[in-house]
Formats: C-alpha cells, structure tokens, sequence
C-alpha cells in the first residue's frame, strides 16, 4: 500500500517577504573559508611521500 504524499508548506505574504529579507541578510553576511595553509601543509606531505 502506498503513503500518502506530505504537502510543502508554501511561505505567503509578509512571512514569505520576511524570509525572503533574511535569506538576503544571511548570504551577505557569509563567510569564506581560507585553506591556503592546509593546502600546503599537505603538499609538503605529498613531496615528502613522492606522490607529487
């Protein structure tokens, strides 16, 4: 026997305007992560193991 499907709550008026403004806020806000250093740590180990 099959279930049943859930619909998807869809956000509508000022809640979907409200989310909408956060979503932005929150892009804006996001941050980068540098790897640079573990980027390099872990090519001094591959030339150490001659896998470069």
């Amino acid at each position: 026997m099959a279930i049943a499907i859930a619909s998807v709550p869809v956000l509508k008026g000022s809640a979907a305007d409200r989310f909408e403004q956060q979503m932005q806020e929150s892009e804006s806000r996001r941050g980068s992560v540098d790897f640079s250093k573990s980027i390099e740590t872990a090519r001094k180990i591959l030339a150490k193991a001659q896998f470069i």
